[in-house]
C-alpha cells in the first residue's frame, strides 16, 4: 500500500521512518514547549507553519536544535509524516 500526496508517492516504510525519527528527535523538546502536549504545536489554532516550505524549514531548523543530524531524505521523511499526520497540505 502506498500513500499518495500530490505527484509524491509514500511508502509505509517511509511513512514509518519519519513517525519514528520524529519520536526520538523532537518530542521530548515539543513536550517541554507545551506542558506534556507535544503534538499540540502541530493542531493549535495559531499554529505557525501554514504551507509545506514552511514545515519543510521548520522541520530543518528543528533538526539542527535537536543536533538530528539527519539526511536530507531522513528530513524529507519526517516532513513528509507530519504533512499527512498533521497538516493535510
Amino acid at each position: 500500500m502506498f500513500l499518495t500526496v500530490g505527484f509524491l508517492v509514500l511508502s509505509p516504510m517511509v511513512m514509518a521512518q519519519g513517525k519514528d525519527l520524529h519520536e526520538a528527535s523532537c518530542l521530548q523538546c515539543h513536550a517541554s514547549l507545551t506542558g506534556g502536549k507535544p503534538t499540540s504545536l502541530y493542531t493549535r489554532a495559531d499554529r505557525k507553519v501554514t504551507t509545506l516550505a514552511s514545515l519543510q524549514q521548520r522541520v530543518k531548523g528543528c533538526a539542527i536544535a535537536a543536533d538530528a543530524n539527519w539526511t536530507d531524505a531522513e528530513r524529507e521523511s519526517v516532513v513528509q509524516y507530519l504533512r499527512t499526520a498533521f497538516y493535510g497540505f
